[in-house]
């Protein structure tokens, strides 16, 4: 497994080499307890996990709460948690790159807060990609606080025949990836 850092890259291949043509984004996080007016507390922030394609430099489809599946299949949102309680990863998105539309070039990852919360209340936020063995490739943890609503985690992208995961762990202000595609574009 490899710690990425933002910015990192990595080929998607097994340990044999092989090219991967199935993985799992996995993204994690935990509600800060202590957070709110007077460190009261606060109520469970909910997160949503998407997916967003781009052919030709624009928007193609994608995959969240609210759209489970693109309409190729090829990526597909497992489900909703809506408070981040609980152990391992919250919510799961699975890609079968093998079945991408040929003219999808790169596939965002993002985090936002439906309710428009800030990301600041929230730690040990994580983004993994897992092949179909189940064993984590390469994970990428964020450290700081995001005062913005989303955040772009990583994306996939086509060099060539071959896959890459890009690490990117910026802030963004949506509360859902349909609020303004426009503000993905510099990140594909």
């Amino acid at each position: 497994m490899i710690e990425l850092t933002e910015g990192q890259e990595l080929t998607l291949s097994a340990e044999d080499g092989q090219t991967l043509t199935k993985v799992q984004m996995a993204v994690g996080w935990d509600h800060n307890p202590t957070a709110g007016f007077i460190a009261s507390g606060a109520p469970p922030i909910d997160l949503d996990a998407s997916a967003v394609q781009f052919a030709n430099g624009a928007f193609f489809d994608l995959a969240f709460f609210n759209n489970l599946a693109t309409r190729d299949g090829s990526v597909v949102h497992l489900g909703d948690n809506t408070t981040g309680k609980g152990q391992g990863d919250d919510e799961v998105i699975t890609v079968d790159l093998s079945q991408v539309y040929p003219k999808v070039e790169s596939i965002l990852f993002l985090v936002t807060s439906y309710q428009g919360h800030s990301l600041e209340f929230i730690h040990n936020a994580y983004c993994r990609l897992i092949d179909d063995n189940g064993t984590e490739l390469a994970r990428f943890t964020l450290t700081l606080g995001v005062r913005e609503t989303g955040l772009v985690m990583a994306k996939l992208f086509r060099d060539g025949s071959t896959w890459k995961l890009r690490a990117i762990g910026t802030g963004i202000a949506l509360k859902t990836p349909t609020d303004s595609i426009e503000a993905l574009l510099p990140f594909i």
